[in-house]
């Protein structure tokens, strides 16, 4: 299902977009490739000098390398286009610094606000940042975690359940999907006490 068809003509200024590709990598690490950009599609004068239309005003981008735990073991920066040359792009080295040795799933976007939010970091390299947990989630699913009910099986032995279920409104245990694809990890209403 699309979203609706818009009421009003209307006429594209601003285009952000954001890519992450995730690489596995032959040392059994993982790199995860963000980038983000944003172009607008009119000439812009911004306070250090004009834009032409289609020119980045932002093209950054930011690798992770994280080992199968999703710890971070290695992050690079780098800014080809920023508004601000020569102030913008010396933040790079902050986020090896800050990010290696956190865990994507564990307090992640916490300590990632904590140690590069305001002046510590770059508004669009941090929120890029961001959004790497639940695209290193996707990048593993299938690849480095079963997510079927089938891949849970070792030799008619349970092992625990697929990591996907309870962590959206769709895979609740007690709810229809899980009941369909995924029955035997079905929550289980407790027994009354009458």
């Amino acid at each position: 299902m699309s979203l609706s068809t818009p009421v009003n003509r209307r006429a594209l200024r601003h285009t952000r977009a954001i890519v992450v590709q995730a690489y596995a990598r032959e040392d059994g690490l993982w790199d995860l490739d963000a980038h983000i950009s944003d172009i607008k599609q009119i000439d812009t004068v911004l306070a250090s000098g004009p834009r032409a239309a289609g020119t980045p005003l932002h093209d950054l981008h930011l690798r992770l390398t994280v080992d199968r735990q999703l710890n971070i073991v290695d992050a690079e920066a780098a800014s080809d286009a920023v508004p601000y040359p020569g102030h913008c792009d010396t933040i790079a080295p902050a986020y090896k610094e800050q990010l290696v040795g956190l865990n994507l799933m564990q307090g992640f976007r916490h300590e990632l606000k904590q140690r590069l939010a305001g002046v510590s970091g770059c508004t669009h390299l941090t929120e890029l940042a961001q959004i790497l947990p639940t695209a290193a989630v996707q990048a593993f699913a299938n690849d480095v975690w079963a997510t079927n009910d089938a891949a849970t099986e070792d030799h008619g032995t349970p092992r625990q359940q697929p990591f996907q279920l309870d962590k959206c409104h769709a895979l609740r245990t007690d709810g229809a999907a899980v009941a369909q694809f995924y029955p035997r990890w079905v929550a289980k209403a407790a027994p009354s006490s009458a």
